[in-house]
């Protein structure tokens, strides 16, 4: 009888990369699935449901991003954060006032919702420059 038994990653073990991202041109919701799987740990062989075995994602250029039809100034983003705040605004001005904070919304909203908090691993900059050098960050194609 052979003995078969099911992988379960250890938070002790765990190597994690951090990834760079180029959202010059990219539509938002293909950007954030993509964005959003990575965050998750769903693109290594390694993933477990409970354990956080996701990677660091950066996205530049985030004030690039592009909405497909008429959301730009149809699709409405109706709260701000606090208890009765209810305030229209489209996603036209949120890219022109803080473009990361649009894809921040998206991402966050694709990663589950536990303990874990894997949104905390994306770091997000309307310009091209970012201060994580240090932790060569790859490339990555989406």
């Amino acid at each position: 009888m052979s003995d078969h038994r099911t992988f379960m990653a250890k938070k002790g073990t765990l190597q994690r990369c951090w990834y760079v991202v180029d959202a010059t041109d990219k539509p938002l919701g293909r950007l954030a699935a993509q964005v959003a799987m990575v965050l998750m740990g769903k693109h290594k062989p390694t993933y477990t449901p409970h354990v956080d075995t996701g990677d660091f994602v950066i996205v530049i250029n985030a004030e690039k991003i592009r909405l497909t039809g008429n959301k730009l100034a149809k699709k409405v983003y109706s709260h701000s954060g606090h208890p009765g705040g209810f305030k229209e605004t489209t996603y036209g001005d949120i890219l022109r006032k803080f473009p990361e904070r649009l894809i921040e919304k998206v991402v966050k909203g694709m990663v589950p919702r536990n303990k874990l908090q894997m949104s905390r691993k994306l770091k997000v900059y309307a310009g091209s420059v970012h201060p994580h050098a240090a932790q060569k960050p790859v490339e990555m194609n989406v």
